[in-house]
């Protein structure tokens, strides 16, 4: 039986909150955060179906955890999150004074710990996030891409159901 670490363990808790994004049609983002190796908080992303740019994975569970620890700042804490976060996300992180970030795979696109930009360590800020990256980043990476694979699919046949039909 294979030993799992701690960080792959708790990303694994992660894609189970991807996941549920996934079945709700949203892009699989999902995270934890933990503290004193206990998950004090889940989030998963919501964008679509709360209709609101907010409702990133890393918001919702910011919002659980300081609720959780009754206070905004979250010392003492690591989130694990299955893509990168963006530049909105990474600036929650640090003003909520997160320890620690564990990322599944990267995001080259839009992500702002280290892909584009890297705001959890610009030292210019009064807090810094120490970032592990790569942690079970194959099956972060899959759900994603199994997730736009089936949208385009669907965009597809969306597209073809409003097509004209042809003359015979």
């Amino acid at each position: 039986m294979k030993q799992f670490s701690e960080d792959e363990k708790f990303m694994k808790e992660a894609l189970k909150q991807a996941k549920k994004a996934y079945l709700l049609g949203e892009v699989p983002i999902g995270c934890v955060i933990v503290r004193d190796g206990a998950i004090i908080a889940r989030g998963y992303n919501r964008r679509n179906t709360d209709k609101n740019t907010l409702s990133h994975a890393e918001i919702s569970a910011i919002r659980k955890a300081s609720k959780a620890v009754g206070d905004w700042r979250l010392e003492g804490c690591t989130l694990y999150v299955t893509l990168e976060p963006c530049q909105m996300c990474a600036g929650a992180l640090v003003q909520s004074r997160i320890d620690k970030v564990v990322i599944g795979c990267m995001s080259p696109k839009s992500g702002c710990a280290g892909s584009v930009l890297n705001l959890l360590q610009n030292e210019q800020f009064n807090h810094q996030v120490e970032i592990e990256t790569g942690v079970l980043e194959e099956a972060c990476s899959k759900i994603l891409s199994e997730f736009f694979v089936h949208l385009r699919e669907r965009n597809a046949l969306e597209k073809a159901d409003r097509a004209e039909p042809e003359e015979i």
